[in-house]
């Protein structure tokens, strides 16, 4: 069966300052569905936002962002656990850091976790273990971190499920003429120096950060899809129907 890792941000699962629950239980149901077909590995933003329903901290301040994603963890974990059930899913906490793909060991370590999760028909939610690690709270929002898991984990493609819907041509947000980019087969050095520009308040990544987890998996000869979060018919019709209606695939070209 195929391996994914589904990764999904912040943007989408917070509206308002607290989380967004239906389109939470849209991904949950998603996930459901993609289970008849593939291995599904999700990577889970949404513990910051999550803890800030309890604890109204400056999210500016880097303490207070990691004591948000310590109170918010179990919160959206508990969340989960609820809609899966609806579904007879058992989904399970995977805490990672950097330090998990380091070497070899410890990503083989990590991983020999994820096999037997995936074995038993569990669904592995990973997040970066916020509390004490930064460097995902400063550059990323997990999308440098589904990339390593979607890599060393052995999946086949990446899905990141978003508030941006693809890649395009130029910023749709300040030019009514920009395209989509439905293939994109390299990623220049340009693009990766972009500035980094969050949509959102939860949010620490935006284009950017996902240019550079497609161009870490396309060195590797992976792939990943870009689609977006809110409206999920984009991802239902590439990932079941196989049809590539909308979002940004980011695969090299296959030679024979």
């Amino acid at each position: 069966m195929k391996r994914i890792v589904v990764k999904v941000g912040s943007a989408v699962l917070s509206e308002q300052n607290r989380i967004a629950k239906d389109r939470m239980q849209n991904l949950v149901d998603f996930i459901a569905e993609l289970k008849k077909s593939y291995e599904v590995i999700l990577v889970s933003s949404g513990a910051v936002a999550a803890g800030y329903t309890e604890l109204k901290l400056d999210k500016k301040i880097l303490a207070n962002k990691q004591a948000l994603a310590s109170i918010g963890q179990p919160i959206l974990m508990n969340k989960y656990r609820k809609m899966f059930e609806q579904h007879n899913i058992l989904p399970s906490q995977v805490l990672v850091t950097a330090a998990n793909f380091n070497t070899i060991e410890e990503s083989q370590k990590a991983k020999d976790t994820i096999e037997t999760l995936l074995k038993h028909n569990v669904i592995p939610i990973i997040n970066e273990n916020d509390a004490t690690a930064t460097e995902e709270l400063i550059l990323g929002d997990n999308d440098q971190l589904s990339a390593y898991a979607a890599y060393h984990f052995g999946a086949e493609l990446l899905v990141i499920l978003s508030d941006i819907d693809a890649y395009y041509d130029k910023d749709p947000r300040s030019h009514n003429d920009a395209k989509v980019r439905t293939r994109i087969e390299n990623i220049t050095t340009e693009e990766l120096s972009l500035e980094v520009t969050p949509n959102h308040n939860f949010a620490t990544g935006g284009i950017v950060t996902k240019l550079k987890a497609a161009d870490f998996l396309l060195k590797r000869d992976g792939a990943m899809f870009l689609a977006s979060g809110f409206d999920l018919s984009d991802a239902k019709s590439f990932l079941i129907a196989g049809e590539h209606r909308g979002g940004s695939l980011f695969k090299a070209v296959e030679v024979n």
